[in-house]
């Protein structure tokens, strides 16, 4: 039943029962996150991804953020965007759980987004970002700091659900079905804490932090 009233509140979402500086904050959020990939385009496990994975792209549909053009399918234009935004641990954060709430998002909602036969407009896509990353800290502040404590990676745990809450609203799905989607994202959650400092989840900003 949580997950359907979750469902019901994020497909019913109005663009203009959105409060001005939540809109504020998602296009902050949104322009950090962008930032935050196209500096982190060359870092060697962004490389790493790009070369390993040509092989299964599909129809190229969406952008690569900090490259002169290229485009590919869009799951994988989500997980290409997706690394290096998060590689450089200098997104933006969720100060009561200590995630990185839009990398996830953005990633997976752009890529669907630029897929699409149609154009979106921005209020479709702020919305269906706002819907996203409120889910994602209301799921993580239920979490939290237990989910953390036994070892989770929180923003990679919370992330494909939340993912699947936008892309949902995108796809304007009913609460059923956006419902199913969340269960189905849920079994897919990702991220320990145990790769910290690693290319698969760098921590270059808490390692900086620690050793001044």
């Amino acid at each position: 039943m949580a997950t359907l009233n979750a469902a019901r509140w994020a497909s019913s979402l109005n663009p203009s029962s959105i409060p001005p500086g939540v809109l504020d904050a998602a296009v902050r959020s949104f322009h950090n996150w962008v930032g935050c990939a196209v500096g982190g385009s060359d870092h060697p496990a962004v490389s790493i991804a790009r070369n390993s994975l040509p092989r299964f792209f599909g129809a190229p549909t969406s952008s690569l953020l900090g490259t002169q053009g290229v485009q590919v399918d869009a799951q994988h234009a989500a997980l290409l965007n997706g690394i290096p935004s998060h590689v450089h641990d200098c997104d933006d954060t969720h100060l009561e759980t200590i995630f990185q709430p839009t990398g996830p998002v953005a990633a997976a909602l752009l890529s669907f987004a630029q897929s699409l036969n149609r154009p979106v407009s921005g209020a479709e896509f702020l919305t269906a970002l706002t819907a996203g990353i409120e889910l994602e800290c209301k799921i993580g502040l239920a979490v939290w700091p237990s989910h953390y404590d036994v070892g989770w990676h929180i923003t990679g745990s919370t992330g494909s659900i939340r993912a699947a809450v936008a892309v949902s609203r995108r796809l304007d799905l009913n609460p059923g079905k956006m419902a199913h989607a969340i269960g189905l994202a849920a079994t897919q959650v990702t991220g320990i804490r145990e790769m910290f400092g690693s290319h698969t989840k760098s921590d270059r900003c808490r390692a900086l932090k620690y050793n001044k």
